[in-house]
């Protein structure tokens, strides 16, 4: 049986979604054993010219709930970005993952073909869902959870690649 656009998107997007959870809890963890104002890492930036890590968190949220709402015509919640502590950007995450979970199989069937058209700044760009998914969305998305680890590797926080790649499912 040929793998499914849900299949390759959902689960994929709460995995990730899951494992930046986990890494922004061990960043709290190590703002508080260090005596550090969480906010100083919320705000840590690689280079200037990118987002800090509210940003990058904001981003890989946005990234998965449109890439599905684009896909499956379903909806997404929309967010202010305005969170600035690390709880809010958990209360974030979960409620990305709980709008991933409400979209159903059936609702992406057939998204393989669907045209979908992005057009931001000068950008414009149209694909077929599966082109649009494996080549825009996935990129994006994996782009936004690298940097935050990125961010909170270079602030000390002690994660390695095992936490990027997170716990496996069981099969």
């Amino acid at each position: 049986m040929p793998l499914s656009m849900y299949q390759a998107c959902v689960p994929v997007f709460i995995r990730g979604l899951t494992v930046l959870a986990a890494l922004l809890e061990k960043g709290a963890a190590h703002a508080a054993a260090a005596g550090a104002d969480p906010a100083g890492l919320i705000d840590a930036r690689l280079a200037p010219d990118m987002y800090p890590l509210s940003g990058q968190v904001q981003r890989a949220s946005d990234t998965s709930k449109f890439a599905v709402q684009r896909l499956s015509q379903v909806e997404a919640p929309k967010f202010a970005d305005e969170e600035t502590t690390f709880e809010q950007l958990q209360q974030r995450i979960a409620a990305t993952i709980e709008y991933l979970r409400g979209v159903s199989a059936d609702k992406l069937e057939g998204a393989e073909s669907r045209k979908i058209t992005l057009a931001f700044g000068d950008f414009r760009q149209e694909f077929l869902g599966d082109d649009y998914l494996l080549t825009f969305a996935l990129p994006n998305f994996y782009f936004h959870v690298t940097t935050a680890y990125d961010i909170l590797r270079r602030a000390g926080v002690q994660i390695g690649k095992l936490d990027f790649l997170g716990p496996y499912p069981q099969s």
